[in-house]
């Protein structure tokens, strides 16, 4: 439900979704430009991970330095991008999660927990605005 309440909330309140590709970057160039996307600290990821900072730097900094399948996944799964996203910049074809700028978010988080009735009225008033919004210089 959260990704269908996420289009309608592309459609309703402009807010701008997006699918990174990338082919032909290496893992570190984009898990690099993953965590800048999500504005994600190094850190944050290795707590959400389990994996340690020293580990996620290595990623980060060495083009050489290739996480094992397990800890790949781990990384993916925080960053909500597929695996093969972060090996090869391809995205799945069906990604499990959108990934939405981060200032986004907290927005979304809430709607996304609104009944019905309140939904509808978000949208409405989000459709007001935007009106309002197209209307002034």
């Amino acid at each position: 439900m959260s990704i269908t309440l996420t289009i309608k909330l592309k459609e309703f309140l402009n807010i701008p979704i997006t699918f990174c590709y990338h082919e032909n970057m290496s893992f570190r160039d984009n898990l690099r430009e993953t965590l800048e996307f999500m504005d994600m600290e190094q850190k944050e990821l290795a707590a959400k991970t389990g994996i340690s900072l020293k580990t996620i730097e290595n990623y980060v900094r060495k083009d050489s330095s290739i996480p094992s399948a397990d800890k790949a996944v781990l990384i993916a799964k925080a960053l909500g991008v597929s695996v093969e996203y972060l090996i090869n910049g391809r995205k799945q074809e069906k990604p499990d999660v959108p990934l939405i700028q981060p200032k986004y978010r907290e927005a979304i988080d809430i709607v996304v927990k609104l009944n019905n009735y309140n939904y509808e009225v978000i949208v409405s008033v989000a459709k007001t605005l935007l009106n309002l919004q197209a209307k002034k210089p």
